[in-house]
């Protein structure tokens, strides 16, 4: 099938916006001694806002299920507004409390904006062509890394600490008027329109859609215990300061874009349950291989490069997947497999503070055999629709 300029426009256009967001998500883990020190707070602390924003997003999918009972557009809005609020908060209160509200609102935008996005594609896209299309629209993840955080590096240096959460109030709300004029505005609810409680129910009801949910939960617990502690970990070990932990940031980048693209060019070919397993499976290696690499700056930069590479494969392999399982309650089951996620990362960054003062070979190996257990989750998924 070829895709129509229409809908070349609206994959492009919402992959920028995404890569906005994901920039404001992300950029708290390479700048985390900064933003602690500008905050004023110690690693237990960041650890626990990073757990509280998680675990708060497991009520996300009531807010997210709006792209099923009110429309697809609806939900990318109201994601834009909670992202927007966020940084305004920072900006009008640089303390620690603002600092933890940032983190709730952006990932609160994020867990209603990206259902509502990929359930829009879900419907207009079929099932062998979407592989493709998530692998181009999830580069915005890498983007943010390898573009966006960058930038937000740039500006924290040269400016101060509150430049760069300026610049995202501003794309936020360029982001937000994109939004309103390049997707069709929604259609009136239907009456008979299944409420939230039913679409949850039939959720609830899958095996396949609840083994996938717990595949999506084991990756990100597993990708967390390590991300959580991973500029720490290179601070620590080589005094790495805001340029060089910017640097990393690009080389994570550059592996996420690879892995992205991975997935564009193989994953329909080969299934995309196959893919899962790929990367999984590699994920759990390169996890083992990090404490081992980590003895230089350049060895210590490969084993990310490795372990975020696989971690994005397997992700985003997992979003086409997904959609296939429960077509009836489509975006539903996206904004659980995004509860899923953030309970994985809650749980994930939970953990991974204790685990890093016995040394950060703890945490990755604690990675691997979470991934583990993401594989054998992985034998009970079926897609419904083929």
């Amino acid at each position: 099938m070829k895709l129509s300029k229409k809908t070349w426009f609206q994959i492009i256009s919402s992959t920028l916006v995404r890569t906005v967001y994901n920039t404001a998500f992300r950029m708290v883990f390479p700048f985390q001694p900064m933003l602690m020190k500008g905050f004023n707070i110690n690693l237990s602390e960041i650890s626990r806002m990073y757990a509280g924003q998680s675990l708060i997003g497991i009520i996300s999918p009531v807010l997210a299920s709006v792209s099923d009972t009110r429309g697809r557009r609806t939900g990318m809005l109201a994601g834009m507004v909670l992202f927007s609020l966020g940084t305004l908060v920072i900006v009008f209160w640089p303390t620690a409390g603002g600092f933890f509200a940032f983190l709730v609102l952006s990932m609160l935008a994020k867990a209603v904006f990206e259902p509502s996005v990929i359930a829009y594609f879900g419907d207009i896209i079929p099932y062998e062509r979407r592989g493709f299309v998530f692998g181009i629209t999830e580069i915005s993840w890498s983007l943010s890394f390898f573009v966006g955080v960058p930038v937000i590096g740039f500006f924290m240096d040269q400016f101060d600490l509150l430049a760069p959460f300026i610049l995202l109030v501003v794309l936020g709300l360029i982001s937000f008027l994109l939004v309103l004029f390049i997707f069709p505005a929604d259609k009136p609810p239907s009456e008979n329109k299944p409420s939230i409680l039913t679409n949850f129910g039939l959720v609830f009801k899958s095996g396949s859609a609840l083994a996938a949910l717990a595949v999506m939960l084991f990756i990100c617990l597993a990708n967390q215990m390590v991300n959580v502690v991973f500029g720490v970990w290179l601070n620590d070990s080589f005094g790495l300061q805001i340029a060089a932990l910017g640097g990393a940031s690009a080389v994570i980048g550059i592996a996420e874009l690879i892995g992205e693209g991975g997935v564009s060019a193989i994953t329909d070919r080969i299934s995309k349950e196959k893919a899962v397993l790929i990367g999984v499976l590699g994920n759990m290696l390169a996890s083992l291989m990090l404490p081992f690499l980590g003895g230089t700056v350049w060895g210590a930069f490969i084993g990310l490069f490795v372990f975020y590479l696989t971690f994005e494969f397997s992700i985003v392999s997992m979003l086409p997947l997904v959609t296939g399982i429960l077509p009836a309650a489509r975006g539903s089951l996206m904004a659980l497999n995004i509860a899923s996620a953030n309970l994985g990362r809650g749980l994930g960054s939970l953990l991974a503070a204790p685990l890093y003062p016995w040394g950060f070979w703890t945490n990755a190996v604690a990675a691997a055999i979470v991934n583990l257990l993401a594989i054998f989750a992985l034998r009970y998924v079926v897609v419904e629709e083929d």
